[in-house]
């Protein structure tokens, strides 16, 4: 069992919380720096699937899983980033100004919608988002002379100071750039958690009534969260129109929208880990069942539905057995063996509780 004595503030807010950690995460970038040499292209373009899927995931889990705003909308904010970095490099733009302006603008967009919409609760306020997520796809058609309509965008090979990278001719330059972008959306999460417009988000989350007698603004605090996460999907989705290296307006439907809310919530809400953990099982689940259908029935006849059936299967599960998700259940496990043979049957007993302030909502 590793015991740690907190002696300062500072303590409580360090990036990693003792030097295990840091060994562990470092272990684990340099694997991630070393898998181009030790999977083939087919499973490191699976990898690097993975990858795209948890910054959109980081993206949401901003807003649902670190503020508590519901959104079922977010795949219009990847249809907005993908869309703005390929407008732009079509007007000349090199690729290292238009993709982080991308993001920034998708913020921007992000925050304008934000306004109104974060003055709803709960329900309300998901409605609004997938409203919003039906206009995207009007709106691109509508937009035919800059989105190219129907018929999409197929983007270009990605230039960086005359250093060429295409997803399909050259895998691992892609996975590397998609790895180094996560990293940083990555450490850009982890340090605003700990910044104090980060403890507001959790502060929004648990109890607004609270917030507002710690003299927090909600409707600014919730813009913010909702324009900080549009940004980073906006991300996701430039590099998601890279990925697939062709996209229209049924690309980024409200089914996309609907399977990142399920990825974090299995992954586990409120942890850079659940986006993770989630976009691992979204991601594989499809090679999974493919494999498994061929290895059991030798058949390849395609079942429709099978794989949505699959997933919310996964889904309602883990809302039964398991609300905290993946994260959850491996924090459960950890924590057993580091106390064992302390460690008590019901130590991780679920408590209904509530707060009485939340009432006057």
């Amino acid at each position: 069992m590793r015991i740690q004595f907190k002696t300062s503030y500072e303590d409580d807010i360090r990036l990693f919380k003792d030097r295990w950690s840091l060994g562990v995460y470092a272990a684990l970038i340099a694997l991630a720096i070393a898998l181009p040499y030790l999977l083939d292209d087919f499973y490191l373009g699976e990898v690097t699937n993975v990858l795209i899927w948890a910054i959109a995931g980081l993206g949401l889990m901003l807003l649902t899983g670190q503020t508590g705003q519901a959104s079922l909308g977010h795949a219009a904010f990847l249809a907005i980033g993908a869309y703005l970095n390929i407008i732009m490099i079509e007007a000349g733009v090199p690729f290292i100004i238009a993709f982080p302006l991308a993001g920034i603008l998708t913020g921007i967009i992000g925050t304008i919608i934000a306004i109104p919409a974060v003055r709803m609760h709960g329900i309300y306020l998901a409605i609004a988002t997938i409203a919003l997520s039906v206009l995207a796809d009007d709106i691109i058609i509508l937009l035919d002379p800059w989105t190219g309509g129907v018929n999409g965008k197929f983007p270009p090979a990605i230039d960086i100071f005359g250093f060429e990278i295409e997803r399909w001719t050259m895998p691992g330059r892609f996975y590397y750039l998609v790895l180094i972008v996560t990293i940083i959306c990555t450490l850009f999460y982890r340090n605003l958690l700990r910044s104090p417009l980060g403890r507001a988000f959790a502060a929004v989350r648990d109890s607004e009534v609270s917030a507002t007698a710690m003299g927090i603004h909600i409707t600014r605090t919730k813009a913010a969260s909702f324009g900080i996460s549009c940004g980073i999907t906006g991300l996701a989705g430039s590099l998601m129109g890279y990925y697939a290296g062709a996209f229209n307006n049924e690309t980024f439907s409200l089914v996309i929208s609907i399977t990142l809310l399920m990825m974090i919530v299995i992954g586990g809400l409120g942890s850079i880990h659940g986006a993770f953990f989630g976009a691992i099982v979204v991601a594989f689940l499809p090679q999974a069942l493919s494999i498994a259908k061929d290895s059991f029935s030798g058949a390849t006849v395609a079942i429709p539905g099978l794989e949505t059936g699959v997933f919310g299967l996964i889904l309602i599960l883990f809302i039964m057995f398991e609300p905290m998700g993946i994260y959850g259940r491996w924090m459960k496990i950890r924590i057993w063996f580091e106390l064992f043979p302390f460690a008590r049957k019901d130590m991780f007993k679920r408590q209904k509780s509530y707060l009485k302030t939340e009432r006057l909502r």
